[in-house]
């Protein structure tokens, strides 16, 4: 109950420090925010393509109407001369001509020809670009294709070409419609938005944070006499120990706590099933991380010693945890990723999140973060000391 008492206690007056407070709420809103004004509304795709128009015919709008049809495509026409102009300084590297006549060919009957100006291979933008096109070209050859195929069947039947081509455009229509062979999406669980695959990672990036901050103020305090004053009433070490463990676990749950509120309320990524599994594994996470804060400031020697300690800890979990990149299991990187907790975490948090999973499919990422825990925590008992170079 000591324990529990100190816990509340450093809460109580972490919620009254006005500047901390401040700090810990408009961190996770600002962080939203800039995911939102990021991903929020967006596609998730977005390319340029860039045309010369030297027809201006029929087909010619036709095939230009399609593409800019197309989410994510945003076409600029330009003149022959700004074309050539901008492939020469490398400010495109691809753009479409559309040859004069295209339209009348295509009305007549005779062959033509799309053509491509680019610079080396028109990088990974104009290579997408391209296959868009050339995917409309050829819906627009299949197109052609059938009024030749059908005005030569009723070739001699007195049925005017008027009349063939009113028909074929009403069965087209329709056919676009209802297609034959539709495509539908099934999803079996999870998400691939933006904001689920990047959350984890900003969770765990909040979580190390609170480590410098428990490390650095364990160190002050014992260097302040703070902690040796305490030791004065009936507290034991270790029911102080406890305290401090379960203080700095609940600061940096707080953060967490309302990062996941917000992330809630503005993207609604969570159901309410999904919300409380997240806090969950949140919530040991945080303890894992408050238990090597414990070990860093029972090793540190001051505050600055501390908090670089910390500092290079965080990075270096960043870095091997796949906090905001996917890292592939056959990459030599993915055998360092093992030593980091970040990568247990982020694990678990995509089980839940993007891949529709339950806490019993993150168990063992669980069971990893609740070993360092238990670790960490015999460890830095051992380790923890109330005065310099005392117990």
């Amino acid at each position: 109950m000591r324990a529990i008492y100190i816990a509340l206690n450093e809460v109580r007056l972490y919620l009254r420090d006005k500047g901390d407070l401040a700090f810990s709420l408009l961190l996770p809103i600002v962080t939203v925010a800039l995911i939102y004004a990021a991903f929020g509304g967006t596609v998730q795709f977005a390319v340029d393509a860039y045309v010369v128009d030297e027809d201006n015919g029929l087909y010619s709008n036709v095939l230009i109407d399609q593409l800019q049809a197309v989410k994510g495509v945003d076409v600029t026409r330009l003149t022959a001369e700004e074309a050539d102009a901008k492939l020469d300084n490398s400010d495109v590297l691809l753009v479409l001509f559309v040859p004069e006549g295209f339209s009348e060919d295509l009305i007549s009957g005779e062959p033509t020809q799309l053509l491509f100006k680019q610079r080396g291979n028109a990088g990974d933008e104009g290579q997408i670009v391209r296959s868009i096109i050339q995917g409309i070209a050829g819906e627009m050859n299949k197109e052609f294709g059938v009024y030749r195929q059908v005005g030569e069947i009723l070739q001699g039947t007195g049925i005017s070409q008027g009349q063939i081509t009113l028909t074929v455009e009403s069965l087209l229509e329709e056919e676009s419609i209802q297609p034959l062979v539709g495509i539908t999406e099934e999803i079996l669980g999870g998400s691939s938005d933006f904001e689920t695959q990047f959350l984890p990672g900003i969770v765990t990036m909040y979580v190390l944070f609170a480590v410098a901050m428990t490390a650095r103020v364990i160190v002050e305090e014992r260097r302040k006499g703070t902690l040796e004053r305490l030791l004065s009433t009936r507290l034991s070490v270790g029911e102080l120990f406890l305290g401090k463990f379960l203080a700095n676990m609940s600061r940096g749950f707080v953060q967490t706590l309302i990062l996941l509120v917000l992330s809630y309320i503005v993207f609604q990524m969570f159901t309410p099933l999904t919300f409380g599994q997240s806090l969950v594994i949140a919530l040991i996470f945080t303890a894992a991380a408050s238990a090597i804060g414990l070990v860093i400031a029972s090793i540190a020697r001051s505050e600055e010693g501390a908090s670089w300690i910390a500092i290079v800890f965080s990075v270096v979990s960043f870095m091997l945890g796949g906090t905001f990149f996917a890292i592939a299991e056959d990459s030599a990187f993915y055998s360092l990723s093992r030593i980091s907790i970040n990568t247990y975490a982020n694990d678990a948090f995509n089980t839940i999140l993007a891949e529709g999973g339950s806490l019993g499919d993150a168990g063992n990422n669980l069971l990893i973060l609740a070993g360092v825990m238990v670790v960490g925590l015999a460890v830095s008992r051992l380790l923890f000391k109330m005065v310099p170079g005392g117990k």
